[in-house]
């Protein structure tokens, strides 16, 4: 670490692990308070790469220095293949790499919430403060938050209003946003950008302001190896800087390296299963079996493609513009929906299928928003480098699978509708499919990770939650996590919202608490 000595010692009243999305946000509240010391470690760089800042280079950014670039076991629902998780090792964490659409959910995905922990500060209404103290919304008239909610309509592409209006003559409400309540319907996508720029979590919390007050600091380059426990309490955190290894004390220390690297973190530490951690040759502290299972993410299909009539101008945005959410099977149905069409502004497909050149066609995405396969994270040993075992177990239940066949069914209703007629020249992918087994391959060829991971440290109230309701992790008073994998379930849509939310809603525990 910067200027300190190898295997220095370092104090701070709150030690946050990781500079992601929640980390930074829980950095710059918790310092607000100019009593409390808080240090933030982040194992990757400053962001400097100009392509983060441009929307629609996004997807050019996977796989460069500051991406994770995780791989997954062999998925036997994904025709046996290996998908590349990118996740952000940077400050500002994957809202640097990602697309930057902002969604908050469905009403019915935080009930789900608060009835894991029986707390109604994880409900709809309980969250709704949070979501508004995060959020900038000028055309709502709601301005104040750090983070652009960026209304989209007059700058997305004619394909995707040729999309929209597909969707409403199929009976789907025109909503004005997925930000208020409602899910099912189509809208031009909300984004996380300021003048055409992309608004990182970075950006947004971490301002000159915010990096100047003396009471916070940021270490980049440094990643927490260890937790070193006395009794019940955290005794120190053992970290890898810059200049060597350091011991960080405080007197709380927050978790925000992600779904995949806080459990991590935890195992290493011997805090988890058993049997896992008997495997990776550390001897178990505390027996939790539940950190890194319940492990979730979205898939989305890529693509149902269509060549185009006639040029297609590039997205202005990030190439997905608009979701159409929806009940499987019915256009006309309300409420909670389960599957999901994207407008994809560009021949988006996956490594199974090639992509015929920019502006020559356009793909929808299809994907189910409350998949019940649940997969798993786990550690092959003690030290940082030792690889994960990321085994997300894709489309592994009926279910999502049933639901995955009537979302390609969906796709292709609004591909082949009139309104797309003076774009769509003729179906690419997936063509003439006859039998379900024909239908199901395609999907496990065709389906990516939408990058939405969560769940490995879920919060609940009873005995085998990894978290409790104010993401304590249990029987240690001084330990939390906070980010996405505490999440019990997915939202319908994007995490991100739902991942700064449940920062504040910490946030604001931790400032009204004192100390």
């Amino acid at each position: 670490m910067t200027g300190n000595a190898p295997d220095s010692k370092i104090n701070a009243d709150i030690l946050i692990v990781g500079g992601g999305s929640a980390g930074v946000l829980l950095a710059a509240r918790l310092s607000e308070n100019p009593t409390r010391s808080v240090l933030l470690i982040e194992a990757g760089e400053e962001a400097i790469d100009p392509d983060i800042w441009v929307p629609s280079a996004w997807p050019a950014l996977q796989g460069r220095s500051y991406d994770w670039d995780y791989r997954t076991e062999p998925q036997a629902g994904t025709a046996g293949r290996v998908h590349r998780w990118a996740r952000g090792r940077i400050v500002g964490g994957s809202s640097c790499l990602h697309a930057m659409g902002y969604m908050r959910g469905h009403p019915q995905d935080f009930t789900a919430w608060a009835e894991a922990t029986g707390d109604p500060r994880w409900s709809w209404n309980g969250l709704l403060s949070a979501f508004q103290a995060n959020e900038d919304r000028e055309f709502t008239g709601r301005i104040g938050g750090p983070l652009p909610v960026h209304n989209t309509e007059a700058e997305v592409s004619p394909l995707t209003r040729a999309f929209i209006a597909a969707g409403e003559a199929l009976g789907l409400p025109r909503l004005d946003g997925h930000n208020d309540g409602l899910m099912i319907g189509v809208t031009p996508n909300a984004m996380n950008i300021r003048e055409g720029k992309r608004v990182t979590a970075a950006d947004a919390w971490l301002t000159p302001q915010v990096r100047a007050r003396a009471n916070l600091t940021i270490v980049t380059g440094a990643r927490a190896k260890r937790i070193v426990l006395n009794t019940n309490l955290v005794s120190h955190v053992e970290v890898i800087g810059k200049d060597g290894p350091a011991r960080i004390s405080a007197d709380r220390v927050v978790l925000s390296a992600g779904s995949l690297e806080s459990p991590a973190l935890l195992m290493r530490s011997g805090i988890g299963p058993r049997d896992v951690l008997a495997a990776a040759g550390i001897d178990c502290l505390i027996d939790m079996p539940e950190i890194g299972r319940n492990l979730q993410d979205h898939l989305l299909g890529a693509g149902n493609l269509y060549a185009t009539r006639r040029h297609l101008p590039p997205s202005r945005l990030q190439h997905s513009e608009s979701m159409a959410y929806m009940k499987a099977g019915n256009f006309n149905a309300v409420g909670q929906p389960d599957i999901v069409v994207g407008c994809g502004v560009a021949p988006i497909v996956s490594e199974c299928f090639q992509a015929p050149e920019a502006g020559t066609a356009y793909s929808l995405l299809f994907g189910v928003t409350h998949p019940t396969s649940r997969g798993s994270v786990r550690i092959t040993g003690p030290e940082i480098g030792d690889r994960l075992i990321i085994d997300p177990g894709y489309l592994q239940t009926d279910g999502d699978r049933q639901l995955f066949r009537q979302a390609l069914e969906a796709a292709r209703e609004i591909g082949h509708s009139d309104e797309l007629a003076a774009w769509r020249d003729r179906e690419l992918y997936p063509g003439s499919l006859g039998s379900r087994a024909e239908v199901d391959e395609f999907i496990a060829k065709a389906s990516i990770t939408h990058h939405h991971p969560c769940g490995t440290c879920r919060m609940g109230k009873d005995e085998s939650a990894v978290v409790d309701a104010d993401l304590r992790v249990r029987s240690i008073d001084n330990l939390y996590v906070v980010d996405a994998s505490v999440m019990p379930a997915l939202t319908s849509g994007p995490i991100h919202a739902a991942v700064l939310a449940i920062a504040e809603t910490f946030a604001g525990t931790m400032t009204g608490a004192g100390g």
